[in-house]
Parts: structure tokens; sequence; C-alpha cells
């Protein structure tokens, strides 16, 4: 899919790893001018410097200070911010626990990364955005877990559902101001960490992975690069009435149960 997005600032939060990197060269691809925004200083600069006229943005979402520090640096470098990814986020690989003994601090990371950030985040950008008064676009990484939950994994669970919600109030809010908010819930994604659980050999469910595809319509997990797909649609022109919308990019798996 090939759109026009030249002349449009992109800043995608999590852009060092696999999928903000997918999404990050995609956007690149289509003429934005992308801001690879991570908490990895490192990963962020080397990724950032195989895209012509990127910039790299040290961004801890998790903290207020360093949110609006990293919009701070967009606007000095391009002048404006049009495009917003929520892409960053982390889950547990270690606790794959019930509730009753999850540990509160594990909790209040995740939650604190997947949900406060993506406020902090979003409420750090949008004051440029507005006041540039020609629209944009936010788009939210959730999680299908949002959609249909899973156990041992609820504060993960319960942070992808708030931004599900959080991503619809936004569109309600915003949508008057030609600012369009949608959400993309991945499924199984090939990424480091779902290939260190699951698809590698020696993965802590490997051994469990031929009876989760089985109940996957197209029996495979997705790729980082079809989750930038649906990102470049949602910000692309032809896009322009979609607001407040949750695209599952998940094989089928929110479809129904395959018997």
């Amino acid at each position: 899919m090939q759109v026009e997005l030249n002349g449009r600032v992109a800043l995608v939060t999590g852009a060092a790893g696999a999928i903000g990197r997918a999404i990050a060269r995609r956007l690149s691809d289509n003429g934005a001018s992308v801001v690879v925004a991570d908490i990895n200083r490192e990963g962020a600069e080397a990724y950032a410097a195989t895209l012509p006229g990127a910039m790299a943005a040290t961004i801890d979402i998790s903290s207020r200070d360093s949110a609006e520090a990293g919009v701070a640096e967009t606007i000095a470098r391009y002048g404006r911010i049009d495009i917003l990814v929520n892409n960053a986020g982390v889950n547990s690989f270690v606790h794959r626990v019930n509730i009753d003994t999850f540990p509160l601090e594990e909790w209040e990371r995740i939650t604190r990364i997947d949900l406060d950030g993506l406020y902090l985040m979003s409420h750090a950008a949008l004051q440029p955005m507005v006041r540039q008064g020609e629209g944009g676009r936010i788009i939210n990484i959730a999680s299908v877990v949002g959609l249909a939950a899973m156990r041992l994994q609820s504060p993960f669970v319960a942070a992808k559902a708030g931004i599900i919600h959080m991503t619809r109030s936004m569109a309600l809010e915003l949508g008057p101001q030609g600012i369009l908010t949608n959400a993309i819930a991945p499924g199984s994604i090939m990424t480091e960490g779902t290939r260190s659980l699951f698809y590698g050999a020696d993965g802590k469910f490997a051994g469990r992975t031929a009876e989760f595809m089985q109940h996957l319509p197209l029996g495979r997990p997705g790729t980082p690069e079809e989750i930038a797909e649906a990102v470049l649609f949602l910000s692309s022109p032809g896009a322009g009435y979609i607001n407040g919308q949750v695209l599952a990019v998940d094989g089928g798996w929110t479809a129904g149960y395959m018997m």
C-alpha cells in the first residue's frame, strides 16, 4: 500500500522494538518525517539512522517530563506533529499467574506504562496538534486481549481494555477538531517477546504453540509488517472518515472459536 504522507510528522513510541520499527519504516517509506521514540536511546538512534530525515528521541512514556520533552524535541526539529502512534508497551514474560498471586509491583509497572503512559504521551502530543488547527491522527496499539480476555496476565488485559475505551473517548472529544483516534488490536505477532515465549524451540510455552495455532483461522502468527500496514492505512487520507474504531489484526482470533 502506498499513500501520500509528504509533509506529515509522525511520532512512534516503542520504535526500537519489532512492531515499532516496522511502523516507523512504513510511515517513512510513504513520505512522513518520523520520530523514532524509545526508552532505549541506542536502539532508537541506530534505527533512526536508517530512515531518511528521521530523528531519534529518548522517551520514557511513564514519565510526564520525558513525554513532554520528547514532544518538545519533535516540535523544535519539525515544527509540528501530525500523527502519534502510541505503540510502546510492556507485558510480563515471567509472572504468568492468577490475579490472587500476581505481584502488586508488576501490576503497577504494566498499567503505569501501558495505560498511564498512553495518556501522558497523548496529553503531551495533543497540545501542539490542537494548536496547529489542521487535525491529526492518534493510533493506539491495543491488543486482542482487550477485546477477549486471556488468563494469567490480568494487568495487561486490563490496560489494553482501558486503551480501547480510552480510544473511543478520545474520538468523541477530539473528532470535532479534526483529530481522528483509532486503535489497532494485534493478535499473536512474531516479535522478540513472543518468540521467547511461544515460537522459539526453547520458548516457555513452545509445547502449546501447535495447539494455539489450531484456534487461529489463519494458523500462523502475524508479522510486525502486517501491523504497520494497518497503521499506514489509518494514517492515510483514505481513512479520513474512520474515528473511534478498533481494528483487530489477529488472523481471525476474535471472530469466534475454531471447533
